[in-house]
C-alpha cells in the first residue's frame, strides 16, 4: 500500500511475547507471539475504522522485524517508509496478563533498531496530505536521536498542515521522572491534541495543579486537552467548554492497551467532526472492547463493531449480533 495517508504515526513496534493468561511471568512456560507498540496500536485501530494509516519507524533485518512489518501490513497499515536496519535488532517486550493484579513487563530494547531513528531519515513526503500525526512520549525517550526525530516530526506535521496528537504514555522503566519532564514536558506545549493521564500531568508538572496545567496547554494552542482520570473516567477540555465520560463497565481480561484504544476512538471521532461528548463516548467504548481481549489489538473494532458497542453501552440494546 502506498500513496497519501490520512493518519501517520511514528514509534517503536516490537515483538510481544504474552504469557498464558493468569500465570505470573516468572512461572509462565507458554507464550503467544504478536507485536506491541503504542503508535502501531493506534494506527491499527484507526485503519480498522476505515482510515488510511501509515507507520514510520525502524526494525532490524531479522525474523522479528519481518514479522512486525508483516503484521502491520496485515492490519492495513502502510509501511512503505519503514526503515530496515541490517546492523541492529528488533526490540522485544515480554509480559504476563492478569485483570486483578499488577502486570510484569520486561523490555529488551536498548540499542534496538527503533532507538536509532534519526531526524534525517524522516522524509517530508511521508506526511504529505496527512490530517493527523500521532506520537507518544516513548519515542523521544528512547535515545537522543529519537528525541531529535520527534521534534522533526512536529515540524513536518506543521508544514503538511496536519494536526499533532500527543500522548505522554509514561513508562518509568524507560527513564526516571526528571528525564520525562525534560524530554516530554515541552512536547505537550506543541501538540494540537493532548491525551494524558491525570497522573502523567502530575508527574510532568509536579508543582502545578492539573487544572492549571490544562488551562496552560489550551492557552499554548491545543485544540483539546483530554485527561484520563484515576477513576477511569475521562474529560475533554476545549476553549468552548468541558465534557466528562464515565468508563463503561465490562469484564476485564487484560487492561494493557486501553489507553491506545481510547486514543483510537477519540481521534476517530475528532477527525469526523463529532462533538467532544461523542468522541469521548467512542473512546470509552473502544477501550472497553479492547480490555475484554488478550493483547493490545485483538479487541479493536471495525466500524460496525464500534457502532454496535455504542448502542449496547448507551442504549442497553441486545448485545448479540444475530
Amino acid at each position: 500500500m502506498s500513496g497519501t495517508a490520512e493518519i501517520v504515526v511514528c514509534g517503536e513496534a516490537m515483538t510481544l511475547l504474552l504469557a498464558e493468561p493468569g500465570v505470573p511471568l516468572e512461572h509462565a512456560t507458554a507464550f503467544r507471539r504478536s507485536i506491541a507498540g503504542a503508535e502501531s496500536n493506534v494506527a491499527a485501530g484507526l485503519a480498522r475504522l476505515g482510515h488510511r494509516s501509515r507507520w514510520l519507524g525502524r526494525v532490524g533485518d531479522d525474523p522479528a522485524g519481518r514479522a512486525v512489518l508483516a503484521k502491520l501490513r496485515s492490519d492495513g497499515i502502510d509501511t512503505s517508509y519503514a526503515i530496515v536496519d541490517s546492523s541492529a535488532f528488533t526490540g522485544m517486550l515480554v509480559r504476563d496478563s492478569h485483570p486483578a493484579r499488577a502486570i510484569d513487563v520486561q523490555y529488551y530494547r536498548a540499542g534496538s533498531a527503533a532507538s536509532r531513528l534519526r531526524a534525517d531519515e524522516l522524509r517530508p513526503e511521508a506526511l504529505a496530505g496527512a490530517r493527523l500525526l500521532h506520537v507518544t512520549g516513548i519515542t523521544p525517550m528512547l535515545s537522543g536521536t529519537t528525541r531529535e526525530a520527534t521534534e522533526r516530526l512536529f515540524e513536518l506535521a506543521r508544514d503538511a498542515g496536519a494536526l499533532v496528537s500527543f500522548d505522554p504514555n509514561i513508562r518509568l522503566k524507560v527513564g526516571p521522572p526528571e528525564r520525562w519532564r525534560e524530554v516530554v514536558g515541552p512536547l505537550l506545549e506543541r501538540a494540537d491534541l493532548v491525551l494524558a493521564g491525570e497522573d502523567e500531568l502530575e508527574l510532568l508538572h509536579p508543582d502545578e495543579p492539573t487544572e492549571s496545567a490544562r488551562r496552560r496547554l489550551l492557552a499554548s494552542g491545543a485544540g483539546a486537552v483530554v485527561i484520563k482520570h484515576r477513576d477511569k473516567s475521562a474529560s475533554c477540555h476545549t476553549a468552548d467548554g468541558a465534557w466528562r465520560q464515565e468508563a463503561f463497565t465490562v469484564p476485564v481480561v487484560d487492561p494493557v492497551g486501553a489507553g491506545d484504544a481510547f486514543a483510537v476512538g477519540f481521534l476517530d471521532g475528532w477527525l469526523a467532526g463529532a462533538t467532544p461528548a461523542l468522541a469521548l463516548e467512542q473512546a470509552a467504548a473502544t477501550a472497553a472492547l479492547v480490555v475484554q481481549s488478550a493483547n493490545d489489538t485483538d479487541g479493536l473494532p471495525d466500524r460496525p463493531g464500534l457502532d454496535r458497542a455504542l448502542r449496547s453501552f448507551t442504549q442497553r440494546t441486545e448485545a448479540v449480533n444475530r
